[in-house]
């Protein structure tokens, strides 16, 4: 779960101070980028209780609902609280009925939503409604450049984070525009944006976003120093971010400081994916009964998730696999994979048709996940094993170049791989 995702390289340009991202040749959801929804102003320190108090004052104020609702999803984010997602959806609701008719605010705040709910198709939707009502709704585009981003496959979305861009070059759309070249393969240049990213922030919490995500950038090239100094950097400007702290959890796991690295994975909100992780990291260190009862705990999270109308088959996908039943696995991945071709949903999908014993079905579905351009270790080593699982002889090259990018990609997949490779050919 670690990660992030044209045969030409991208580059970054700059042209009368606009950035442009060539066509042509970073893999998880980023759920936390910097919307800039509405005006783009900073929200204040409670925003929720700010906007809440209006709203007791003028309930009539359709878009401070829409506001509100935007509100609600960003703190879910930061506490992993599913329930402001309905909090969200009952405020998105309020301001609909207000004002029903070419309501962008609501359309904007209805389309953050559903991308938060990893309901991408909704989130195009809305975001284009609202761009029918006005083409220069900044907010609307970071909407659905984030939907088609996920929606897939790598370089759809790359002419709507163009058009943002275009539109309002700063946080939000250089974040955006990073992730869309880290996804066609182009590290260099998705850091170098990031870069830029950070010089525009000024809230610690942006500060923090845009210094984990180069530390995450590090991390997955190797440069275990790199990511450190990105995350310690970041964690000065906001101490409590949890991103910023799963990645040096991830980076003391990786120089062998599992005592410290364990710590930190236990005060980290109890969201699925990190609870997943924590549990490889336990498993990797041979304690499986601490490992089972974080995956319970993600079991329990990625529940509470579903049944406030959130769809994640990918982290269905490896709760399944860690849990030892593959066929729920398959069918979790094969749903999301039916929705959407991300390529992160690729590599879910084929490793769990792996885990089911059907490695004949696997091999194309692991090798369309490294089409776009991207090539992170964990897809590689996916694609590796799969491949000698099939007696296919590139699987030993996959490997390599798998342990050579980020040796430390997993605690429990880098040293399979090793394992593998250890083998005489």
């Amino acid at each position: 779960m670690a990660g992030r995702t044209g045969p030409v390289r991208a580059a970054v340009l700059t042209i009368a101070s606009a950035v442009v991202l060539t066509a042509g040749a970073a893999v998880l959801y980023r759920p936390d980028a910097p919307p800039e929804i509405a005006t783009g102003a900073e929200p204040p320190v409670d925003a929720v209780a700010v906007l809440r108090e209006r709203l007791r004052l003028v309930p009539g104020d359709w878009r401070s609902w829409a506001g509100l609702a935007v509100r609600y999803v960003e703190r879910a984010r930061g506490t992993g609280d599913p329930g402001d997602y309905a909090r969200a959806e009952e405020s998105v609701r309020r301001s609909y009925a207000l004002h029903p008719d070419g309501n962008a605010d609501a359309l904007v705040a209805d389309g953050m939503l559903a991308n938060a709910r990893h309901d991408f198709a909704a989130g195009r939707d809305r975001a284009t409604e609202a761009l029918a009502l006005n083409d220069h709704d900044a907010g609307a585009q970071a909407v659905l450049a984030d939907a088609l981003t996920q929606l897939g496959p790598a370089g759809t979305a790359t002419g709507a984070v163009q058009r943002l861009l275009d539109l309002r070059p700063g946080l939000s759309a250089y974040t955006r525009g990073s992730y869309d070249l880290e996804l066609r393969g182009d590290d260099a240049g998705a850091a170098d944006l990031m870069t830029r990213a950070l010089t525009t922030a000024t809230a610690p919490a942006d500060i923090a976003f845009c210094r984990a995500q180069l530390g995450d950038l590090a991390f997955h090239r190797g440069d275990l120093a790199g990511a450190a100094a990105a995350y310690a950097a970041g964690l000065a400007a906001d101490p409590g971010s949890a991103a910023l702290r799963r990645g040096q959890a991830r980076v003391l796991a990786a120089q062998g400081r599992t005592a410290a690295a364990l710590e930190i994975w236990a005060g980290l909100p109890p969201e699925a994916g990190n609870l997943i992780e924590y549990a490889d990291l336990l498993r990797a260190l041979g304690r499986p009964g601490d490992a089972r009862a974080q995956l319970a705990l993600a079991e329990a999270q990625h529940g509470l998730f579903t049944a406030n109308g959130g769809v994640d088959g990918i982290t269905g996908a490896h709760l399944a696999i860690a849990l030892g039943d593959p066929d729920a696995a398959v069918t979790a991945a094969r749903a999301e994979y039916d929705r959407r071709r991300h390529p992160d949903v690729a590599d879910a999908y084929a490793w769990a048709l792996h885990a089911a014993g059907r490695d004949a079905e696997a091999l194309p579905v692991a090798r369309e996940a490294l089409a776009g351009g991207a090539r992170p270790a964990s897809y590689l080593y996916h694609l590796g094993v799969i491949a000698h699982a099939l007696g296919d002889p590139s699987w030993r090259g996959h490997l390599a170049e798998a342990l050579t990018r980020n040796p430390a990609f997993s605690p429990s997949g880098a040293a399979d791989a090793g394992r593998l490779l250890a083998v005489p050919a």
